[in-house]
């Protein structure tokens, strides 16, 4: 019997699913959030978290072995840098999936996996044309 394997081979031959993943978890760190299928956040959560353990101690050697995964130095300096200090006092659990639904067309399981404290751009807010006009027509204060 077959019981918990070990990984989900997501029904794809060993070296595209290698690369799916890899370009996956660069993409969590580089935009801290993915929208991916339930399968597959599944499985690039567990290279992740093992990542970002990995990257609180930096090291020439840790920095290799996850170099070996991801290829983009500017978001391997960001793991290292921005990234791991800010689970420097947790134990595990940088990842969250949260379920958005089924999928249109395969009715797959669509998710969001996103590390924990990420980093929430604030959206600039449009002023109305009244707050613009009364901006316009009061004096400009001179310094």
């Amino acid at each position: 019997m077959k019981h918990k394997s070990g990984f989900n081979t997501l029904n794809m031959k060993s070296g595209r699913r290698k690369a799916v993943k890899r370009s996956m978890v660069t993409s969590v760190f580089k935009y801290e959030r993915i929208k991916t299928t339930k399968a597959r956040a599944l499985e690039v959560r567990r290279m992740a978290e093992k990542m970002i353990t990995r990257a609180k101690t930096d090291s020439v050697h840790n920095r290799r072995i996850i170099a070996a995964y991801i290829n983009d130095e500017a978001v391997l300096a960001k793991l290292f840098t921005e990234i791991a200090p800010r689970y420097a006092t947790r134990n595990g659990g940088y990842t969250r999936i949260l379920k958005l639904g089924r999928r249109g067309n395969d009715a797959a399981e669509v998710v969001f996996l996103e590390l924990v404290d990420r980093k929430v751009k604030e959206k600039k807010v449009k002023k109305d044309k009244a707050a613009k006009e009364e901006e316009a027509k009061a004096p400009a204060k001179e310094a």
